[in-house]
């Protein structure tokens, strides 16, 4: 076993930073006002996703050839930090764009597929979802039970899933499913929004105000023509999930960084004892532990995105920068409301709404206990298994320890 091996070396190139600074101009000047406002809204941001269509911040990362805009994966990041930092609910649009569900369609979608779907996605009128959770599996989603069985030409799906980001609003969804038992008959396919035998059930909240579905499935008949990954495509799905935690990742130490910003203007315009806020030490401590653990994640970030530049993300860079900057954001969010005080607390202050969404992405795309199995696993280069030992009579004979 060798040691972990660290390396740091990227650097913006001048496209990219006049990339970065004309979509921060845009969030700044078109966004960043109503950001409050959109937090608080029900619904998806239909209008800033045709805006972001038509600026081409939306398959930023997919080939031009396949109709995307043919960037990098560090253009996308530097996209939806540049959105997250002013208003972070749009923010939430550029992950819908570049990463997760549609980044793994584009990667996997047949030319029909892609020419049925892509082009309204990309142009903000579509959204898709993900349906991977289901009610007993979440992070063992090996243990999904949704299927699909053969009948002549089409298959039939039956099932449930739980838990799908977008899945009130989306129009298109991306379903995870078996084949047949055991890892390597999971497979995934492509199932539109009023398909018979497909019900989306009522809407419930999470705490950070986004709202969910439950998805049902009974005897949905659909075309062999809408499986996107038959048996044996559950490895190339997951790989694209690297991708949509680095989205994730992103966010987080965006928006964290967003509310670090509102408690700094705050604390040196509001006074307490005759003094400014931040000529208290406790408070100037705060504040510079803060700075160093979104500076640290930021860079763990960018480490990943550049090395995923030049092939996919590496699940251990993936894990390492979506722990960092999950634990950097919710703390920043948590530090910013304790030194606004009431004010950060109350609905109509954008810091309450950071701290909610960054505590979110501790459990979505992979929790940080999962995260932490992830990167043990790398550092230790052996896989670490969570299921309980079999029993000696079902084991394989490389798996029987010797009397």
């Amino acid at each position: 076993m060798h040691c972990p091996h660290f390396q740091m070396d990227f650097e913006l190139t001048e496209d990219q930073n006049i990339f970065s600074d004309s979509v921060r101009k845009f969030a700044a000047n078109t966004l960043a006002a109503d950001s409050v406002a959109r937090a608080s809204s029900d619904s998806y941001p239909w209008d800033v996703a045709q805006k972001f269509g038509e600026m081409g911040l939306l398959g930023i990362t997919i080939p031009e050839e396949k109709g995307g805009v043919g960037g990098t994966l560090t253009d996308a990041i530097l996209a939806i930090q540049a959105v997250a930092e002013f208003c972070p609910r749009s923010a939430d649009v550029i992950q819908a764009g570049n990463f997760g569900a549609i980044r793994t369609f584009a990667e996997y979608a047949s030319p029909a597929q892609l020419k049925k779907y892509l082009p309204d996605l990309l142009a903000g009128k579509g959204v898709m979802s993900v349906g991977m959770s289901e009610p007993d599996a979440g992070s063992s989603v090996t243990d999904l039970k949704t299927s699909a069985t053969p009948d002549g030409d089409d298959f039939l799906i039956n099932g449930s899933k739980v838990f799908g980001t977008n899945s009130v609003e989306a129009n298109l969804f991306l379903i995870y499913l078996r084949f047949g038992p055991g890892t390597d008959n999971i497979g995934s396919a492509i199932i539109e929004k009023g398909t018979p035998g497909f019900d989306i059930g009522p809407s419930y909240r999470y705490m950070n105000g986004e709202a969910w579905s439950p998805l049902y499935f009974d005897n949905c008949r659909i075309p062999k023509a809408s499986i996107l990954l038959g048996p044996g495509g559950f490895k190339k799905q997951i790989s694209g999930f690297n991708i949509e935690r680095l989205g994730n990742a992103a966010r987080a130490v965006a928006v964290g960084r967003k509310a670090f910003l509102e408690a700094c203007e705050h604390a040196k315009k509001r006074q307490q004892f005759g003094r400014d806020l931040c000529e208290f030490q406790g408070l100037q401590w705060k504040f510079a532990e803060m700075q160093m653990r979104l500076e640290s994640a930021q860079l763990l970030l960018m480490r990943a995105v550049t090395n995923a530049d030049r092939d996919l993300p590496s699940a251990q860079d993936s894990a390492l920068a979506k722990l960092a900057c999950n634990d950097a954001g919710f703390f920043a969010a948590n530090e910013a409301l304790q030194v606004m005080g009431a004010l950060g607390f109350s609905d109509d202050n954008i810091v309450q709404y950071c701290l909610r969404r960054t505590r979110g992405w501790m459990i979505a795309g992979g929790s940080t206990e999962i995260l932490k199995n992830r990167i043990a696993e790398g550092i230790f280069e052996r896989r670490f298994s969570q299921r309980p030992p079999k029993p000696a009579s079902q084991r394989t004979p490389s798996q029987r320890t010797p009397s």
